[in-house]
């Protein structure tokens, strides 16, 4: 059984591998994040938008997590193999 400590600190490890994004696609991304919250945050379902974004990240993070295994094999773009292990 795993402690939640080391479950933490592994989930950390893949959140922020520099393999599991290249630099470009950070780049583009956290762009059109910040764009896109300049330009909607005054609407009324900008909040309702974000919640939704979080819940789908959420479900296909635990879906990425379950197909490699626990982040201890590659699949579906994802082969940074050494951030999953101790």
């Amino acid at each position: 059984m795993t402690t939640l400590p080391y479950t933490v600190r592994r989930e950390l490890r893949v959140a922020f591998s520099r393999r599991a994004q290249p630099v470009w696609f950070r780049i583009l991304k956290w762009t059109c994040i910040l764009v896109g919250v300049a330009l909607f945050r005054d609407r009324h379902w900008f909040w309702w938008t974000l919640a939704g974004l979080a819940v789908v990240g959420t479900l296909v993070h635990f879906l990425y997590r379950r197909k490699t295994r626990t982040w201890t094999r590659a699949w579906g773009g994802w082969n940074d193999l050494e951030a999953g292990r101790d």
